[in-house]
């Protein structure tokens, strides 16, 4: 059986590479760590032969930014892959304060999920802990995260895909850098924004256009959106809770390989944390097979101060304000049996270019 997965495993790693070369991208992250969905998203980009990830911009969200930065310093380091940067971006959002929406969640109630504004988190924004996976030895990149992306989009203009799966403030401050930056990039790939999930979560079932992601910085969310990208997909909650992780570990359980091993040992088996949320974004990218049905949208996000502000934003055709917007092609509905297939086969091989990965701690 174990025998059979790799092969297959192999065999689909192989089908996806041949479709076309190896790929450009920059996977700007909310890195929480150890574990979860930002670290597998990072290793789906990380485990595919035809992917050529240009380097890691890190954004607070999920976690602070600096507890980030180490979380995917210290990954690096156990997929042998120091090969590939982090470059550090914005510690906070560029309007949104944490103050000022605690003030706010008195008025309008409280949101379930705060990431780096958690209540019961004690850490500082520059604090970096002992992290459960071992402390880098490594070091983040002098230069920064929006300056970095501009650079590289430049390098190779039209080629390379950005993808934000966390707060979208490092993109927005490329799009405020540089005018051309939207424009020369191939695409936009982001996990972000709801549209009607079915679920009866408390995050969504009484406010169906909150997300984290667009909600922790709207107005980084709204510059990015309204930025003239050559093309821009979007998985949302709608489509992201119709995945899970559960037999991808299952399938893992005994497999040799870095990541497999790793995600085994740290994912955090709670709540919502074994849904696909980022990850699905990522496999997406590589295999657009997953998506069963996508909506053409206008998407923006509400910038008004009041209990909706950081909400979902979305027009046709027909009912479009007179403002200057773009389309996204919005991911609502996904083939979750080739997801898992997908995931497995990445996450049961060997890691690409891989050298001298550090030794994985013990449990």
């Amino acid at each position: 059986m174990r025998n059979s997965l790799r092969l297959l495993g192999v065999l689909l790693l192989a089908s996806l590479a041949g479709a076309q070369g190896r790929r450009y991208v920059i996977a700007d992250q909310d890195a929480s760590g150890p574990g979860g969905s930002d670290m597998a998203a990072l290793l789906v980009l990380l485990q595919s032969p035809q992917v050529d990830l240009l380097g890691i911009t890190v954004v607070s969200g999920d976690m602070w930014r600096d507890e980030e930065v180490a979380h995917a310093l210290r990954l690096l380091e156990l997929m042998g892959r120091t090969d590939v940067k982090v470059y550090p971006g914005a510690a906070f959002p560029l309007v949104r304060t944490q103050e000022g929406t605690r003030l706010a969640q008195k008025l309008y109630g409280a949101g379930p999920w705060m990431g780096a504004w958690n209540p019961d988190s004690k850490m500082k924004w520059d604090e970096v802990p002992a992290l459960t996976e071992g402390n880098p030895t490594t070091k983040a990149a002098d230069e920064d995260a929006a300056h970095f992306m501009v650079r590289m989009v430049h390098l190779h203009p039209h080629a390379v895909t950005i993808y934000g799966a966390g707060p979208l403030t490092n993109i927005a401050l490329a799009v405020k850098l540089d005018p051309h930056f939207a424009e020369l990039a191939e695409r936009l790939v982001i996990m972000g924004g709801s549209l009607n999930p079915k679920t009866e979560n408390p995050e969504w079932v009484n406010n169906p256009r909150h997300e984290f992601n667009l909600w922790f910085d709207p107005e980084a969310a709204h510059i990015v959106l309204t930025a003239p990208w050559a093309d821009a997909t979007v998985t949302t909650v709608d489509a992201s809770l119709q995945t899970s992780l559960t037999g991808v570990l299952a399938k893992m359980a005994g497999s040799k390989s870095n990541a497999a091993r790793y995600l085994i040992q740290y994912a955090r088996h709670f709540d919502l944390a074994e849904i696909a949320w980022d990850e699905l974004a990522a496999a997406t990218w590589l295999d657009p097979a997953i998506t069963t049905r996508m909506r053409e949208v206008y998407m923006d996000v509400n910038l008004d101060h009041g209990p909706n502000y950081g909400d979902t934003l979305t027009w046709t055709d027909n009912d479009k304000p007179a403002l200057t917007l773009y389309k996204v092609h919005a991911q609502m509905e996904v083939d979750a049996p080739r997801l898992e297939r997908d995931l497995t086969a990445l996450f049961t091989a060997p890691t690409p270019l891989a050298h001298d990965a550090a030794p994985l701690p013990a449990k």
